[in-house]
């Protein structure tokens, strides 16, 4: 799909996604709020062929519910969601249960805290609920846009050491001109990162850890 994609046909993509899952066409989506259908094609793609062991994600929704139905298909497996908000919160547990899911994700109360990172202050997820293991697969879909600028830079300062060797991060908007100056700034930072860009409707931007360092 691409920015001029009809909404119609975004919304014939969801279902036949929802449909190859087995999940309900009434799941909760927002239009606003919920990655687009070819974002969630991505990421559902790669955690099935890859059979990801842990998945973490910044927000919670339609992506907790696909990826945790990936992790029982695979037969392993986890999601790990880190959600700001109680209400978004409280709807995806809800999801979860509806579709005999919760075994295989967690949704985890991580309210934005004050982080210091390179001198500059950002708001973002608290980690303390997050178990401590390598991470192979990180979606980032949060904090919105509107809070502060280079919204999502924090996730790889604060992550990249939990990263396992060859984890995949995928980043969502990427068409916005922040996220593309947070994926440069990711680059010049972490060099044992490549990076490739999907010209989704919002933009996605791959990146992959090679390394260490």
């Amino acid at each position: 799909m691409s920015e001029t994609t009809p909404p119609a046909a975004a919304r014939h993509d969801l279902h036949a996604l929802c449909d190859r899952l087995g999940l309900g066409r009434d799941i909760a989506y927002d239009d606003h709020w919920s990655a687009a259908a070819d974002f969630l094609q991505l990421i559902v793609d790669h955690a099935l062929t890859e059979k990801t062991e842990t998945v973490v994600e910044c927000s919670s929704g339609a992506t907790t519910l696909m990826l945790a139905r990936c992790c029982e298909r695979n037969g392993r497996g986890k999601v790990f969601s880190l959600e700001n908000g109680a209400e978004f919160a409280a709807n995806t547990r809800a999801e979860l249960v509806r579709f005999g899911l919760e075994p295989w994700a967690q949704v985890i109360d991580a309210p934005l805290i004050e982080r210091n990172i390179e001198a500059r202050t950002f708001q973002w997820y608290a980690l303390d609920r997050l178990p401590e293991r390598p991470i192979d697969m990180l979606v980032i879909d949060g904090p919105p846009g509107f809070l502060q600028r280079h919204s999502r830079y924090p996730a790889l300062p604060l992550l990249f050491d939990r990263l396992a060797e060859g984890a995949t991060v995928f980043l969502d908007d990427a068409a916005r001109p922040d996220e593309q100056e947070l994926v440069a700034a990711w680059l010049r930072a972490y060099p044992a990162l490549t990076h490739r860009y999907i010209a989704a409707e919002r933009g996605c931007s791959i990146l992959r850890k090679t390394g260490r360092s």
